[in-house]
């Protein structure tokens, strides 16, 4: 059997979830005037001086920090049925069916949390490794549940949660670097494959 790893930002989807969710869950005015008190922290993380773990979690207090977990789930969960299947690459969907018919195991392997893409993948047949988020007394702290799941820690959450040892080939589809490990683990791997 094959193992094939999706990344899930820009590689399924068209572009990064994390915004859009955002901007699905509270809306265009908190959105917009959160991402002008967040543009300074954005613009130095964009260019590498600052780190995705920290940013994600400075991002996710300022729009979340306290939402109720159910009321937070229910978000993702509209978010999947309204929003998300209009941001799937289709030519990234067809090669999502084509393994399955081929009896390939599908993971998604991504740094977005696993609220808004469980909802979506797990109904389709793929299991999902991603950033977990923390949730203490039935509302989210702001902080992630663990590693923010990119680079390294894709693979040693892949390693952690999968039998590598029961599938005969592992394929890897990614669109940054944050897919690097992934590749290096895989027999074969495809960068930026769907447009």
């Amino acid at each position: 059997m094959k193992l094939v790893l999706f990344d899930f930002d820009g590689t399924i989807t068209n572009r990064d979830t994390l915004f859009v969710f955002t901007r699905f869950a509270v809306g265009n005015f908190k959105f917009l005037t959160g991402m002008l008190v967040l543009f300074p922290l954005l613009a130095i993380h964009k260019v590498g001086a600052f780190n995705s773990h920290v940013t994600k979690e400075i991002f996710l207090t300022y729009f979340f920090k306290g939402i109720d977990q159910a009321v937070f789930q229910n978000k993702c969960n509209e978010f999947c049925r309204s929003i998300l299947p209009n941001l799937i690459r289709k030519d990234a969907y067809q090669a999502i069916q084509v393994h399955q018919q081929a009896g390939d195991k599908l993971v998604i392997v991504s740094a977005s949390p696993q609220n808004w893409i469980t909802p979506w993948a797990n109904p389709e047949g793929i299991q999902v490794i991603s950033t977990r988020l923390a949730f203490n007394e039935g509302s989210f702290t702001g902080k992630l549940n663990g590693a923010n799941c990119n680079g390294a820690e894709k693979v040693n959450r892949i390693k952690k949660e999968l039998d590598l040892q029961v599938f005969d080939k592992i394929i890897a589809y990614g669109d940054s670097s944050g897919d690097a490990e992934m590749f290096q683990l895989a027999h074969e791997s495809y960068f930026k494959t769907f447009k």
